[in-house]
């Protein structure tokens, strides 16, 4: 039963809605009750009337899902398939640009109290469609208790939806889903429990969870599949509790499936962490090898399961282009790539700069950008592993007086005191590449006030029919001179810094 619009709604309660707009996130932006209180409901889009139930509530704002559209958006169009990753399928594809678009001007203005910048147009996406390169698919239980693999329902954590045919993923990926799940079907495998409901609590109950089934086999989490876009091979790992299986028939199954020229290698990860998560745990490789070969334009690479690597490697091309545009170098400069990942942005530079250095706190990433290095040619890069916060400090003794940074950190952003250490660098010019423009902002605007601004800034669509928005960001100092003030020193940190990963070009980097 729908419930007035009186007050602050309860949990649980069913509410009729009309959405005004779509919030950084994803869901709509509604107003309830005479005081306008906000409502972010899932599955709505601007225009939309609604009937939601309310699943969180807080003082300010409450989350609802939506259990039915009453009266659809004049925009609304049919989605093209049932896939809870593609929530923004019902808008046309010029609309999505425009919101994403709105949302950057939005964050840096709002969030970041800047202005004065150019935003530029947008970038559409060159495949709207069958664009990711790395999927993670999870089991669980269908309504008869069958095993099934996909994704986790909207608003909805611990209910997985089946999936055939995944439109992110090209036909190749989704074969090697497809075969994987044939293969724990017929091996009559379980899926691990998300959530004890209303079973009792404590360490018996959590080891219920993340332990063995009852016959001693291991129950099934997770299926990463990666695959590489410029040189067709498929990666596949498999995620479980701790326990027995049969694991070599996984990799005959898929052998058969992909072929050898396809299969570059499969994995197996145990793990026994209550976390939805797949990272972490013990994991074997099972046959084939564990780097991924990949092409990113003219660079041949190699990615450890570990690594981070754009999900989109066709559009990963014209990030980093537009990345080389800001950074305008003219082939003498030095160059830091902090959250440098397996150093893609710095070898794209690295024909314009006149040295390189990044920096990036997964090992396995630094040892891939070292190989890539040295696997291309390019000697001016030197890679090393650490934590940005710590080595940072110790990067600008040993190559003082950077003319630039490029920041390309994960969706929280860099922290305060990230931040002050890029200030104390003292660059003349800051590429800031960003998959989220709420934590954007105020990174921003802690460079404006300590002396940069911010000139130009262009979204670029990596992810069509989802909330995701990717952009990059150039700020320049103004004037010159000695470095801001109030930063840490170059000392502080350094007994804890970098560590220094093996391979070719990391005895150049901080030790």
């Amino acid at each position: 039963m729908t419930v007035a619009a009186t007050g602050r709604p309860e949990r649980g309660a069913e509410l009729e809605l009309t959405v005004d707009s779509l919030a950084h996130g994803g869901d709509g932006v509604c107003r309830y009750g005479p005081d306008g209180y906000v409502v972010f409901v899932a599955g709505a889009i601007p225009g939309d009337t609604v009937r939601a139930s309310v699943y969180k509530r807080k003082r300010a704002y409450a989350h609802a899902r939506t259990v039915e559209i009453l009266r659809p958006s004049p925009e609304r169009i049919a989605p093209a398939a049932d896939h809870p990753g593609a929530p923004w399928q019902v808008l046309p594809y010029e609309r999505q640009l425009e919101v994403k678009s709105e949302q950057v001007q939005d964050a840096l203005r709002r969030i970041g109290g800047l202005d004065g910048f150019q935003l530029e147009p947008i970038v559409a996406a060159l495949q709207q469609w069958r664009y990711r390169n790395k999927l993670e698919y999870s089991f669980g239980s269908g309504p008869g208790g069958e095993l099934i693999c996909g994704f986790h329902a909207p608003a909805g954590w611990n209910r997985v939806v089946a999936i055939e045919d995944c439109l992110l993923a090209s036909e190749l990926s989704n074969r090697a889903r497809a075969a994987a799940q044939r293969w724990a079907v017929q091996q009559g495998l379980t899926a691990w429990e998300r959530s004890v409901g209303g079973r009792p609590g404590g360490a018996h109950a959590q080891q219920d969870r993340v332990g063995p089934a009852p016959d001693g086999r291991a129950r099934l989490r997770n299926l990463v599949v990666r695959e590489g876009r410029g040189t067709g091979s498929v990666q596949v790992r498999l995620l479980s509790t701790p326990g027995e299986l049969d694991i070599d028939s996984l990799a005959e199954a898929l052998r058969a499936e992909l072929g050898d020229e396809r299969l570059s290698g499969v994995m197996w990860t145990r793990t026994s962490s209550l976390a939805e998560s797949t990272a972490g745990g013990h994991t074997e490789l099972v046959c084939g090898d564990a780097q991924l070969p990949e092409r990113l334009g003219e660079l041949e690479l190699r990615i450890s399961p570990e690594a981070f690597f754009q999900t989109n490697t066709e559009m990963a091309e014209v990030l980093y282009g537009v990345v080389a545009e800001y950074a305008a170098l003219s082939g003498f400069e030095r160059v830091y790539d902090l959250c440098c990942g397996i150093g893609t942005i710095a070898l794209t530079l690295a024909p314009r700069a006149g040295e390189l250095w990044g920096l990036d706190i997964v090992e396995a990433a630094i040892s891939d950008a070292i190989d890539a290095a040295a696997r291309n040619g390019v000697e001016t890069a030197r890679f090393f592993a650490g934590d940005v916060r710590l080595a940072l400090p110790e990067l600008v003794q040993r190559a003082p007086h950077p003319d630039l940074i490029v920041l390309d950190p994960p969706r929280a952003g860099l922290s305060q005191k990230v931040i002050r250490r890029v200030i104390d660098a003292n660059p003349k010019r800051i590429v800031y590449v960003s998959c989220n423009p709420t934590t954007l902002a105020p990174n921003a605007a802690q460079l404006a006030e300590a002396g940069w601004r911010l000139t130009r800034v262009r979204p670029v669509d990596m992810f069509p029919q989802t909330h995701h928005i990717e952009c990059v960001a150039l700020l320049e100092r103004r004037g010159a001179g000695p470095a801001p003030a109030g930063g840490a020193t170059a000392a502080e940190g350094s007994t804890d810094g970098a560590s220094t990963a093996e391979g070719a070009g990391a005895q150049d980097g901080p030790s």
